[in-house]
């Protein structure tokens, strides 16, 4: 890793709490919840903190969403998505789980995959003393974060380790191995790409592995059904296309919901656009947890 690579890597990661500002207009609901509770899961690569969000006590074992940061995999600050897992505990019910993993320059890939994979096997297998429903956990993330819950979902149909009702893949980054457009403009630059992959995919050979990039995956059948997010003028946008396109192939329901002239911060730039993907977010939600 190049020094001024690393330096840079430190600074974004350092820096991210004082700059990433996107979801403020939206705490439109949950905002009096409390303080999420941090409890801390096992994995491969240690424990793990993750912010639990909850809307009251529950005597019965509740449905969990698990909720994955964007950053590009360079910012570990999950506190920016703060106003999405309240609004979300507060119009499902669900308990909301907000995953603290680990990011570069201080680690490298698949480490923050295995992480965001074993907290949310963690969650389905009850989440220790949070008593959580295994047969209702949802996985979804932005941006990164909608990249490492494709990933969740492959690794645990691979592993066996728990289903998930629904994936929620928003703005998603799922082909690490592709090059973006030359002379790409907007949110995410060709300079940001180049960055990611120098600092945490420095091996060339591993940025076409399907847990790297889900859409690249040879199988994709058996996977749970997907919401997938894109934004009209983002240059993520033909990710989440050619994943919706390839998981309807092989026999998974997959939905696409794109938002007109936007870019990647796809839900700050039309607040009233995003209550309504908002909404619909939260319906998925419930009606794929729903009892029986």
């Amino acid at each position: 890793m190049r020094l001024d690579d690393r330096l840079r890597a430190m600074a974004m990661h350092a820096t991210a709490r004082w700059t990433v500002r996107y979801g403020e207009g939206l705490r439109f609901a949950g905002t009096d919840l409390p303080a999420p509770r941090v409890v801390r899961a096992p994995t491969r690569h240690g424990s793990v903190r993750v912010h639990v969000y909850r809307a009251g006590e529950r005597r019965d074992p509740a449905p969990a969403h698990i909720h994955f940061h964007g950053g590009a995999w360079l910012m570990r600050y999950p506190a920016m998505d703060d106003w999405w897992c309240r609004y979300l505990t507060a119009t499902t019910g669900a308990t909301v789980l907000n995953v603290d993993f680990r990011t570069a320059p201080y680690v490298v890939y698949p480490v923050a995959q295995r992480q965001c994979h074993d907290v949310a096997a963690w969650a389905a297998a009850g989440g220790g003393d949070l008593r959580l429903d295994g047969e209702r956990i949802t996985v979804g993330g932005f941006s990164s974060g909608g990249g490492l819950a494709a990933s969740v979902c492959l690794q645990a149909r691979d592993a066996g380790s728990f289903r998930p009702a629904l994936q929620v893949l928003g703005v998603p980054a799922l082909d690490m191995a592709g090059d973006l457009p030359e002379h790409a403009t907007g949110m995410i630059s060709t300079d940001l790409r180049r960055l990611v992959r120098r600092v945490y995919f420095p091996d060339v050979a591993t940025r076409s592995h399907p847990y790297a990039s889900p859409v690249l995956a040879d199988d994709l059948s058996g996977l749970p059904p997907a919401l997938v997010l894109t934004g009209e003028r983002d240059v993520l946008r033909s990710d989440g296309e050619r994943y919706v396109a390839r998981l309807r192939e092989a026999g998974v329901p997959a939905t696409l919901d794109e938002t007109p002239d936007v870019d990647h911060y796809f839900l700050t730039e039309d607040p009233r656009r995003a209550r309504r993907t908002m909404a619909m977010v939260a319906d998925a939600l419930v009606l794929a947890t729903e009892r029986p």
